[in-house]
This record gives C-alpha cells, sequence and structure tokens, in this order.
C-alpha cells in the first residue's frame, strides 16, 4: 500500500492485527486513530513535531527514583483526575490524584505517632475511622499517608534539609477501624516548575499552586483501595488546584483543640469508605 495522508491510519491500523491480547490491540487502535486525527486537525510543521519529542523527551530526563515528570504532566492535563473520576466507586471516599511524590516507602508506625521529624510548624492531631459503605469498621486497614511540611516542600525535595521519611507514615487501624496520627499543618505550594511541566504551565499562562493537602491511600484485603486527599479549609487555591484535585468532600477544617481558638494546636477528622473488591467491574 502507498502510504500518504489517505492511507496512513489505515496502514497503522492494519499492522496491529497480529496482537495477541485484544485489550492491548484494542488501546493501540484507540490511540492511533486519536493522534492520527490530532495531527491532521492540527497539521503540524516538521519544527513543532520535532519540538513535541523533545518535550516528552525532557519530561521522560526529568523523572527519577524520587519524582515523576510523567505524572505530574498527566496531573496538570487533568488526565489522572479524569481516570480516577472514571474509575471511582460512588459508595466509597472520592479518590483524587497520587501526585508526583509517592515515590519512596512509607515508614511504617503505630497509631499516635508523629510523622513530624522537624518539630516545626503548627501542631495537628489527624484522626479517623476506615469502614466498608454501610459504615461498618474495616479492622487492620492500611492506611498510607504523606504530606509536605508547612513551608510546602516534600522531604525527597530537601534531601540534607528533612531526614528520609519526614512527612511519611504507614498505619495500621485499628480493632474499630481507627486511626490517628500526629503532624503538621501542610501549607499550600507550587508543583515543580524546573522542568517541561513547569514550561508548559508557563506557556499557558495557568499558576503551578495547590491547597494545602494530606495525600492518603487506604486498602484492606477484600476492598479496593482509595486514592485521595484532604484539603485544609482555609487554604487559598481551593477553587484553582493546578490538578484540578479539589472535592467539596474532602475539605476539612483544621480545627483548634480545645477551650482556647487560639491556641497553636489543630485537630482534623477524615472518615474513609472502602467499597468491596466485588463491587467493581
Amino acid at each position: 500500500m502507498d502510504f500518504n495522508e489517505s492511507t496512513a491510519l489505515n496502514a497503522v491500523l492494519d499492522s496491529f492485527d497480529g496482537a495477541a491480547d485484544p485489550r492491548t490491540k484494542e488501546i493501540l487502535l484507540a490511540v492511533a486513530r486519536h493522534l492520527h486525527a490530532l495531527v491532521r486537525d492540527l497539521r503540524p510543521t516538521l519544527h513543532e513535531w520535532e519540538q513535541a519529542i523533545a518535550f516528552l523527551t525532557a519530561v521522560g530526563h526529568k523523572c527519577d527514583d524520587t519524582r515523576q515528570e510523567f505524572v505530574l504532566l498527566s496531573d496538570v492535563l487533568g488526565i489522572s483526575m479524569l481516570v480516577e473520576t472514571m474509575n471511582a466507586d460512588p459508595a466509597g471516599t472520592e479518590g483524587t490524584v497520587l501526585g508526583p511524590f509517592h515515590m519512596v516507602e512509607s515508614p511504617a508506625r503505630e497509631n499516635g505517632d508523629s510523622i513530624d521529624l522537624l518539630g516545626t510548624g503548627t501542631p495537628c492531631l489527624v484522626s479517623g475511622t476506615v469502614t466498608d459503605t454501610t459504615g461498618n469498621p474495616i479492622a487492620d486497614a492500611e492506611i498510607d499517608v504523606w504530606q509536605c511540611d508547612e513551608h510546602g516542600f516534600y522531604d525527597v525535595q530537601q534531601p540534607g534539609v528533612q531526614p528520609p521519611g519526614n512527612g511519611r507514615g504507614l498505619f495500621r487501624a485499628d480493632d474499630q477501624g481507627r486511626f490517628w496520627f500526629r503532624t503538621v499543618v501542610p501549607s499550600h505550594y507550587p508543583i515543580p516548575t524546573d522542568g517541561p511541566v513547569g514550561r508548559l504551565l508557563s506557556a499557558a499562562g495557568r499558576h503551578p499552586y495547590r491547597p494545602a493537602h494530606v495525600h492518603f491511600i487506604a486498602d484492606a484485603p477484600g476492598y479496593r483501595p482509595v486514592t485521595t486527599h484532604i484539603f485544609v479549609a482555609d487554604s487559598p487555591y481551593l477553587d484553582s488546584d493546578a490538578v484540578f484535585a479539589v472535592r467539596k468532600n474532602l475539605i476539612v477544617d483544621f480545627t483548634a483543640d480545645g477551650p482556647d481558638a487560639a491556641a497553636p494546636y489543630r485537630r482534623a477528622c477524615f472518615d474513609i469508605r472502602l467499597a468491596e473488591e466485588a463491587t467493581t467491574r
């Protein structure tokens, strides 16, 4: 077949006839159709094509053991949240993006331990209960937690300044599904802008900021894991999160604890619902 603008797509589609796995073939065919449609619509110059290849290459070069630039790219394009939304179980806690900094293993900690290894910032106690969708507690559920410090930096962003594991913890719920840990109130912060994703945001005239939040992954045998956040209720950028992850039900008051409302101590409560694995497709 003569390869030209009219025959190009069919030639590529036919080349995937030998794919053994049906889902792999479905994905390849769909990607080819959409990419060819995009190219025919935009009609890029050779220079623009080279720029696109260079951009994707730069995204790959920016990935390492502590940073995932492709996840960041997916986040700022809204793809991460779209995938989360399409795969969500409406009976469970709403999911949000994993983010680019869940790149190291969280240290195992006991309920009541602090994930703040610096002793700075506004102290906070976070607590909650992991239940099924009917409210029954899930004993021994696993809760993976990570967050930035009060200045907006994760431990992996500041080696030598923050000790490894600062702001991270892997907890187990007790026999009543309860978990609790001490930390500091996190700050809003900009996503990394020193790479190709930062240049993309600049070219688009978009800000890079995320509202203050704490990340969670909750899981238990027989249940569907959920990746989610809680967002600090009075944080800036709740209405313009750079990665589109804010959900109204995930905005939590970090309230003053005790009779003195001015006391530099906060408390946040967040219950997590897990849907049974059998309810998913």
